[in-house]
């Protein structure tokens, strides 16, 4: 899967976790008393009554390949086990728009699932105004007094728990955290290295240097089937709005960033002009995927199976480990590899490139339906604890790993799957290591899913930009969102659609400026006066 995520990021949307079944009940509570973890204090955090959980969350595609519920994952059949909690999972339809109208459904209705998780940051006012709508629970006491594991972790990392706290000192979930910066870069550019050597041409590293290498890879039949075939670089504008690759190059992105905290608006810079006037020439001269405008994930898997593509942006598990799987016997001369993020001149440090912060705005809440609220938050704590991080990186033991000197490590099944299946698919029957979670991903467990040469190297080349413009995870007051929601629905469509036409020369560049000057009287000044408060208020917490 090439798209989370995506993401995902600066204002986020609700489109990560987005949806319910309207029947949703309550906790139940009963006289079962399910094992907890000991905390370090010696106490036990146990949920004493709590048997049964209704939780929403979205589906990850590599779970609904063979799963229709995360209850037949083997992480969460085992921490049933061990807790005796019982949880009835919630997910959504795929098509996010479906998603978003049965998550604002559920938002209005009287009955809501015990926990949901989702990217609360998109909450209209912020997570502290669901607070404010009686919607969720805001949990300082409650962690404190109930979440051991949480709560010496937030303690430990101060920059971690500002991150998850509203900008009034709330606490609303139990968080999604990268522990560490080996499992926070996992995209950018890919290139095919085979197709590189063939024609004796080196790893670019400019946008010149990609111009080049992309007019050979059009002009010198690289897969070498005797056909015009090749199809030199594939993306779309959601990989550009990922942390800006190839328009990273011009030092701007696609949205929201920050210079010395002050906050600016890529799509109406100078220097996107050069980036568009650059990619229409690119798309004239065939170098684009002509499909670019209307994204595919089968449709590119396809093409890049089909020996077709010679370079895109990808995820390192979903994209350059799942391709490899894919054509190890199909063709053993496949070597899709990480390319550095472009720059303008031979030399520069690349500003833009994806890497996540501590935290994605992702996380489990409890609702204001939970009738067992210190209970749930017991049960959640769990994952932040010793026995609770080796369930939810790797799953049941022996089952999904197993202990060698101290440390777990995957078995050989699940590290190599069969032809056709990927990693991250056999991962996926276990835990939910390769997407978000209410846990910390760890590390070690990075090391042994990037099992490839190629994606360890990637690890290395896509950490090499700064990030030193990207905006942290703001957060709109009530009345700031409702008004940035208005401003920028109108905009982000209008920018998305100009984007399309300026590449594709339906649009001239030459009328740059007459769309710049349409967005700032859609009111993007007054959009960016909001994201700017936001920061200052970011910066204080």
């Amino acid at each position: 899967m090439r798209k989370k995520a995506a993401k995902k990021w600066g204002t986020a949307v609700l489109a990560a976790a987005l949806v319910l079944s309207l029947a949703a009940c309550g906790g139940t509570s009963g006289n079962d008393q399910p094992k907890g973890e000991a905390s370090t204090s010696g106490k036990t955090a146990e949920p004493e009554k709590l048997t049964h959980l209704t939780y929403w969350v979205s589906m990850h595609p590599a779970a609904a390949a063979q799963m229709k519920t995360y209850a037949e994952m083997g992480m969460y059949k085992e921490l049933e086990r061990i807790t005796g909690v019982k949880v009835d999972f919630q997910h959504p339809p795929t098509d996010s728009t479906q998603a978003q109208e049965q998550f604002n459904l559920m938002m209005v209705s009287e009955k809501l699932p015990d926990v949901i998780e989702t990217s609360w940051i998109g909450y209209p006012g912020g997570p502290e105004k669901a607070i404010q709508d009686n919607k969720i629970i805001k949990l300082n006491d409650l962690i404190d007094q109930n979440a051991p594991n949480l709560k010496k972790l937030l303690d430990e990392h101060p920059d971690w728990k500002k991150q998850v706290t509203t900008d009034d000192g709330s606490l609303y979930m139990f968080p999604f955290f990268r522990g560490g910066d080996k499992v926070r870069v996992f995209y950018g550019p890919s290139i095919r290295k085979d197709w590189l050597d063939k024609l004796g041409l080196q790893m670019p590293t400019t946008i010149d240097e990609w111009h080049e290498v992309l007019k050979a890879f059009k002009e010198k039949d690289p897969n070498g089937n005797g056909k015009a075939d090749e199809i030199p670089l594939y993306f779309t504008k959601d990989d550009i709005g990922t942390d800006a690759p190839f328009l990273g190059a011009w030092g701007i992105n696609y949205g929201f960033y920050q210079i010395d905290n002050s906050v600016k608006y890529g799509p109406i810079q100078p220097e996107y002009k050069e980036f568009l006037a650059t990619m229409n020439q690119w798309y004239k001269e065939g170098l684009l995927d002509k499909d670019f405008a209307a994204p595919n994930d089968k449709l590119f898997d396809a093409k890049m199976t089909g020996n077709q593509l010679g370079a895109a942006p990808t995820y390192n598990g979903g994209g350059i480990g799942k391709y490899a799987n894919l054509m190890k016997d199909k063709d053993p001369k496949f070597n899709l590899v990480a390319a550095p993020y472009p720059v303008l001149n031979k030399g520069d440090k690349p500003i833009w490139g994806q890497k996540d912060f501590a935290t994605n705005g992702i996380g489990a809440a409890i609702s204001t339906s939970n009738t067992n609220p210190t209970e749930t938050v017991k049960w959640l704590d769990y994952a932040y604890g010793e026995q609770g991080n080796l369930l939810f990186n790797y799953g049941k033991e022996g089952e999904a790993y197993t202990m060698k000197d101290g440390k777990p490590v995957f078995l050989p099944e699940v590290l190599n799957p069969p032809s056709g299946v990927s990693l991250q698919q056999s991962f996926a029957k276990h835990n939910r290591s390769t997407w978000s979670a209410p846990f910390v991903l760890s590390d070690e467990f990075q090391m042994q899913y990037l099992a490839l040469p190629n994606q360890k190297d990637a690890l290395t080349v896509w950490s090499q930009p700064t990030g030193e413009r990207k905006m942290p995870l703001v957060t709109p007051t009530k009345d700031e969102s409702s008004q940035f929601a208005s401003i920028m629905t109108d905009i982000n469509t209008y920018k998305d659609e100009m984007f399309l036409k300026f590449i594709m020369g339906a649009e001239p560049i030459d009328n740059f400026d007459k769309y710049v000057k349409k967005i700032e009287a859609m009111g993007i000044n007054d959009a960016i006066k909001i994201q700017q408060s936001a920061l200052d208020r970011f910066n204080k917490r």
